[in-house]
C-alpha cells in the first residue's frame, strides 16, 4: 500500500512538472481519434446509427493501434506476445475517453 501512495505521489509529480508533454500528448490523442471518426465517415452513413457505429470503432481503434507499437517491437526483439497488451490498451482508452469527455462535455 505505501508503495503504491509513493508510486502515485511521484507519478503526479512527474505530470505537474511535464503538463505541457502530457497536454500535447492529450491532443495529439484526441485529434488521432477525430482524424479516424473523419475517415470512417466516408464508410458509414450520416444517420444515429452511423455516428454511433464510427464513434465506437473510432474509440476502439486508436487504444489498439497505440497499443500494437510496442507489441510489435516486443515481437521482434523476443518473438514472442507481449504479456501487458491488454493493459495498455485499457490504460490508453481510459485516457483517451476522458480526455474526450472533458473536450465534448454539454
Amino acid at each position: 500500500m505505501i508503495k503504491q501512495v509513493i508510486a502515485l505521489i511521484i507519478l503526479s509529480l512527474v505530470i505537474i512538472l511535464s503538463m505541457s508533454y502530457a497536454q500535447h500528448g492529450l491532443q495529439w490523442l484526441i485529434n488521432t481519434h477525430n482524424w479516424v471518426s473523419q475517415i470512417l465517415t466516408e464508410v458509414f452513413s450520416g444517420g444515429q446509427a452511423g455516428k454511433l457505429t464510427r464513434g465506437l470503432i473510432a474509440l476502439l481503434s486508436v487504444p489498439i493501434l497505440i497499443s500494437l507499437m510496442p507489441t510489435l517491437v516486443y515481437w521482434v526483439l523476443k518473438r514472442h506476445w507481449f504479456p501487458y497488451f491488454m493493459e495498455i490498451v485499457w490504460v490508453v482508452w481510459l485516457i483517451q475517453a476522458g480526455a474526450l469527455i472533458i473536450m465534448y462535455k454539454i
